[in-house]
């Protein structure tokens, strides 16, 4: 019911009123708007790159970091953000070396199964968190090192609770639900992860090498002493900002990956041609070598195949923004300060835009010689000024787990379970993953 609420029903509405209108969310009347050429038109202007912030992401943000805070502190820290995971990989060999080292812990978990059924979430948010955490922090963590394992967990167990009843009814009517135990869990939790951070830090701050950054929190820090050795008073560069930018990083580098590369295991288990046809090309091109980022210009269909995954399963189904200033969108008037939800679903299954929108179809972004084609409406990492800071990151990862898992295993669902038996609807989380499930990976090198 919740996801209808919340995803669907203003996707059914957006046929009726057209693709700006109005909603109320409790007491809160929120401007949706729907299509793709009405989402890019109001994302790439930027009195719309405001941030909506609901009152459980406030609680625990409290205008910090990137993610959930706006104005120079929002530019700041995102300029910061952005530079570092540039500097230490984003987009670089680094970067790739570090994916690829990851694929080969991700693939002997796997391996460990023997081909029996496994519920791929955790060791698959453990590689994708590892990623970023090697950009942040100069290292990636042990599979079975404790707290490692406590954090992906009460992270995981989070963003399942956002999406939930109790958190939306929190946010509507935060005077009448903040006793409830869905609220307390994520207030415990977020206290957790910081704490995890603090530790993490201060182990780092131990050993900081002003000469000799590590990680965007080494970056962070000597940036820190500086500001305060130069006398400034009003700088961002406080504890409290590094520890949510870190923990926004951590999050936004964790479930987006893991919950799409989830997805693209369950639709090869569910259409095995579809599957087959991946990893004849990944041995037509490749053979029995390592694949890299640069050959996915040789790999058409796979590439297409997991641009598919991201546009069906549309992880992100609305990005929540904030008009900065009064606005006119399509003759319409919009003051500043009105809170805007963008429907990505809307866009990534638009009926003008897309063939088939709402079927797993590759040939979406394949052009008539079956050579890979980009398409404008494919935004799933949204647009203008608060597009996701990762997306380079995110496509390299994607790319390379994804190749990666298919060269070493033939997924399938467990013995009992057809095929059409597994199920494509979304949990319902902060992001839209896939429901529980497992799957056999079955070794075939």
């Amino acid at each position: 019911m919740i996801f209808y609420v919340f995803c669907r029903l203003p996707l059914q509405l957006s046929k009726k009123y057209g693709s700006v209108f109005t909603v109320y969310f409790g007491p809160k009347k929120v401007l949706v708007l729907a299509g793709y050429k009405t989402v890019k038109q109001a994302l790439v202007n930027h009195a719309f790159d405001g941030r909506y912030i609901t009152r459980i992401l406030e609680d625990n943000n409290q205008q910090h970091g990137i993610l959930f805070s706006n104005g120079d502190n929002w530019k700041e820290m995102r300029r910061f953000a952005l530079s570092n995971l540039r500097e230490f990989g984003m987009g670089k060999k680094t970067a790739e070396n570090q994916i690829l080292e990851e694929c080969r812990y991700l693939i002997e978990v796997f391996e460990k199964h023997n081909g029996q059924p496994l519920d791929t979430t955790r060791p698959i948010m453990q590689a994708s968190s590892n990623i970023i955490s090697s950009i942040v922090y100069g290292s990636r963590f042990d599979y079975s090192d404790p707290q490692f394992k406590e954090m992906v967990d009460s992270a995981n167990e989070t963003f399942h609770l956002l999406g939930t009843a109790p958190i939306k009814f929190y946010n509507m009517f935060p005077w009448l639900g903040k006793w409830t135990k869905s609220v307390k869990i994520v207030w415990k939790n977020t206290e957790l992860q910081f704490n995890i951070i603090k530790d993490i830090i201060h182990h780092l701050k131990s050993s900081l090498n002003p000469q000799m950054s590590r990680g965007l929190v080494d970056s962070f820090l000597i940036r820190k002493q500086n500001d305060q050795d130069s006398g400034l008073t009003d700088s961002h560069y406080h504890d409290n900002n590094l520890i949510r930018v870190v923990a926004n990083l951590f999050h936004a580098g964790t479930d987006t990956t893991a919950s799409t590369l989830r997805w693209a295991l369950l639709i090869m288990a569910k259409y095995p041609h579809i599957q087959a046809k991946v990893q004849e090309e990944l041995r037509r091109e490749l053979g029995s070598r390592q694949v890299r980022a640069e050959d996915r210009k040789d790999l058409s269909y796979t590439n297409a195949v997991i641009h598919e995954t991201q546009r069906l399963a549309c992880i992100v189904s609305h990005v929540s923004h904030v008009t900065t200033q009064d606005v006119t969108l399509q003759g319409f008037f919009i003051r500043k300060g009105t809170p805007v939800f963008a429907l990505l679903t809307s866009v990534l299954h638009d009926e003008s835009e897309w063939e088939t929108p709402s079927t797993f179809n590759p040939a979406h972004f394949l052009d008539m010689h079956g050579k890979f084609m980009k398409r404008d409406a494919f935004m799933p990492f949204s647009v203008g000024g608060r597009v996701c800071l990762g997306e380079g990151l995110a496509r390299m990862e994607l790319f390379l787990f994804f190749t990666s898992l298919l060269q070493r295993f033939r997924f399938t669902p467990p013995p009992g379970v057809m095929e059409e038996d597994l199920d494509l609807n979304p949990a319902v989380r902060f992001l839209l993953g896939p429901l529980p499930h497992r799957l056999c990976a079955i070794s075939h090198v």
